[in-house]
């Protein structure tokens, strides 16, 4: 090979490597460098998102650890106290029983379904309290005769003052009886009451009660200053009405 062949070569050799090496240095490391500074950037932005999410999470437990809510147990206790402060209350007020009226009406039909009935309603009205200021229902507290309550049919009647037999006959004694009784005291006004479509023999005409859930009630309003105690009781002779007031000691 002669002299100038031979620097040929070495010439060519030595412009690749010149390129070679403006490559490695000029270009590379910008590429290196971007591709080193945009995977740190990537890596802190992402810490931070974890860290910051870690954060949030810890702040909702804290949140929801500070938002505690009353269990049921509590809510039980704290009804179980109210309870007892109530009967605690109950007990320091002593009434003064006051008998303020009383009336009686004798019982004429024998007829055991009637008997029966008027026995379960006396049961039912038997010491009802009338707050002071409150209307009683008699309909609303006896409730409607049915033959779950153990009524039988017995003598009514309808509103042509035809006797037929149906459920709770025997019920308008008691509420005769019972309005008989408020007569006696003004301060329990009646605010309903039904005459019925034909006489009965157990109180005079025009003093009776007629009674048919849905239809007829007896109602009155108690304006006396103090709670009454109804007390209605029966011997199969007679239905005995009394009203007793309540006065705080």
């Amino acid at each position: 090979m002669n002299r100038k062949a031979l620097i040929t070569i070495i010439l060519i050799l030595l412009a690749l490597a010149g390129i070679g090496i403006y490559f490695y240095f000029f270009k590379n490391p910008s590429e290196q460098t971007n591709y080193a500074a945009n995977k740190t950037a990537t890596n802190v932005e992402n810490k931070q998102k974890t860290e910051n999410q870690a954060n949030t999470s810890t702040t909702s437990s804290k949140d929801e650890t500070n938002k505690t809510e009353p269990t049921n147990e509590l809510s039980q206790e704290e009804e179980k106290k109210g309870d007892a402060n109530k009967k605690e209350e109950e007990k320091k007020i002593e009434y003064k029983e006051e008998q303020i009226s009383t009336f009686s009406t004798k019982i004429y039909s024998k007829d055991s379904a009637r008997q029966n009935n008027i026995k379960i309603t006396c049961n039912t009205l038997n010491d009802t309290t009338v707050k002071n200021g409150s209307t009683f229902s008699f309909c609303n507290t006896v409730g409607q005769a049915s033959s779950s309550k153990g009524y039988q049919e017995a003598d009514i009647f309808d509103h042509n003052g035809t006797k037929k037999k149906g459920l709770g006959g025997g019920n308008c004694q008691v509420s005769s009886t019972l309005y008989n009784a408020l007569l006696a005291v003004p301060s329990l006004v009646v605010t309903e009451r039904h005459e019925h479509s034909n006489d009965v023999p157990y109180v005079k005409k025009g003093k009776d009660a007629a009674v048919a859930y849905g239809s007829y009630d007896l109602k009155f309003r108690n304006d006396s200053g103090n709670d009454i105690k109804i007390k209605a009781s029966t011997d199969d002779n007679n239905v005995t009405i009394t009203l007793i007031s309540l006065k705080t000691a």
